[in-house]
């Protein structure tokens, strides 16, 4: 049956949800609307405007891996505020971070689309400056989004980066420090394992991470968002199921997952691609120091890999029952 939203509903919700279907839409359609209208425009008297931002785009082409352009503007936009009370987002500190130094931070879960990443790291809706000052956070997106016209000033705006190691190097290697990149570990794969009541992490092989904080020292920083993968439900794919096995391969040939996910429509509440109504809590743990290894062992990398995977179960076994996860419900690794 299908449940529709109240007809007078006040403007702070509508508010809400617009700001929601934008996000959806931008992360869903946008850069491929940005990439028919720049090849677009060369068929029309308008040829020029393309020409002009092809130019610059080649002059600009290493900006992503060189640490983004996030626009005060952009992040410090009141707008953002009502993307943040649709949930609602919080974001939670456990610990200082010492604008000194630079921070690999690991983000779990990853969920259907990265909510509570990019409304904590790419937006300052909630206080992510005011809580750690001093600190300029960035998030790793797939490098894919960056090669798309407009699309990728769009992203650099609010403080994203492409996931490659030059990216990383990048930031990690500043001496003034203050810098801290944000990795959503389990990348597009985890989204395949995103629905409600989920608490398995695509963790147990990923160590690039952890060799790349060895290398640069950066303190590792485990996060985790409570609430993340509650947002949608996911149709059934269960591993070795034939949905699955499609899925891993469309992955591997596009280098992106495509989870076939639904939440709620516009004006009703049954069933559509805007995220349900549940509140997001992403805690930010304790740094963990590294000491800087330029050519780290495997071993080296293996130890400090199984100290990370402690910390962060730390981290959430310490918060869960705060935020109405089962005491007898762990994180599962694979």
């Amino acid at each position: 049956m299908v449940k529709f939203a109240p007809l007078f509903v006040p403007w702070e919700r509508r508010l809400q949800t617009f700001m929601i279907l934008q996000w959806v839409f931008s992360f869903l359609v946008l850069a491929q609307i940005c990439t028919a209208v720049f090849i677009g425009l060369l068929f029309t008297r308008f040829w020029l405007v393309s020409v002009l931002y092809a130019t610059w785009w080649y002059l600009d082409r290493d900006r992503p891996r060189q640490g983004g352009r996030p626009l005060k503007a952009v992040r410090h936009c009141f707008l953002w505020k009502y993307m943040r009370d649709y949930f609602p987002v919080s974001l939670v500190k456990t610990a200082e971070l010492d604008p000194s130094r630079n921070y690999l931070a690991g983000f779990h879960p990853h969920g259907i689309l990265v909510a509570g990443a990019f409304v904590n790291l790419c937006t300052e809706s909630t206080g992510f400056s005011s809580l750690f000052p001093g600190i300029r956070p960035h998030l790793m997106m797939l490098t894919l989004w960056f090669r798309a016209p407009f699309f990728r000033d769009y992203l650099m705006s609010g403080g994203l980066v492409t996931s490659d190691k030059e990216s990383a190097a990048h930031l990690l290697s500043r001496k003034e420090g203050g810098n801290l990149l944000a990795i959503v570990v389990g990348g597009s794969q985890e989204a395949l394992n995103a629905r409600p009541g989920a608490t398995r992490l695509l963790l147990r092989n990923r160590k690039g991470f952890v060799r790349l904080a060895l290398m640069h020292g950066a303190a590792l920083v485990p996060i985790f968002s409570f609430g993340e993968n509650e947002l949608f439900d996911q149709v059934e794919n269960s591993p070795g199921s034939w949905l699955r096995r499609i899925q891993n391969r469309l992955q591997k040939v596009m280098g992106i997952s495509l989870p076939l996910f639904h939440g709620r429509g516009v004006f009703q509440y049954s069933f559509g691609l805007l995220p349900y109504r549940q509140p997001i809590t992403t805690v930010v743990g304790k740094p963990i120091e590294v000491q800087k290894t330029p050519d780290p062992s495997q071993e080296e990398v293996d130890k400090l890999h199984q100290r990370y995977i402690k910390e962060l179960c730390d981290l959430f076994e310490a918060h869960k029952l705060k935020y109405n996860v089962p005491a007898d419900q762990h994180l599962e690794f694979c």
